[in-house]
């Protein structure tokens, strides 16, 4: 990739930043069933257990079906550890390669690149 604005490399981008979302969201709901699951261990009262036990039983529930989103997009295999490591793989090159794009190029010059209006 030698020129990170211009539009041809971007094919595939939107692609790979829903995978990426998609995965912090799993993990984000993952820790949120932990929280929930030590919170339930110290809840003082049954008021607050019985909370508790609801907002767990909805995290587990969204857990499932983000994890059958992904699955289904193709973005997780978590019944196939060769095919996940693959997957692993890319997204750690591409994170790799994203890293090594220059912040500021030399030439910003874009002249050509978009149709513009005759002056």
């Amino acid at each position: 990739m030698n020129d990170y604005l211009d539009p041809i490399n971007s094919v595939g981008m939107p692609e790979l930043a829903d995978a990426g979302i998609a995965t912090e969201f799993l993990l984000s709901v993952k820790n949120g069933v932990r929280y929930y699951a030590v919170a339930l261990t110290e809840s003082p009262t049954p008021e607050v257990r019985s909370v508790l036990v609801k907002h767990l039983e909805e995290s587990i529930d969204l857990h499932g079906e983000v994890t059958e989103l992904m699955m289904h997009k193709g973005w997780l295999h978590p019944y196939n550890v060769d095919e996940q490591v693959k997957l692993d793989l890319k997204s750690a090159q591409t994170a790799v390669d994203i890293g090594k794009l220059p912040l500021f190029p030399g030439n910003t010059n874009r002249k050509g690149l978009f149709p513009t209006p005759p002056k």
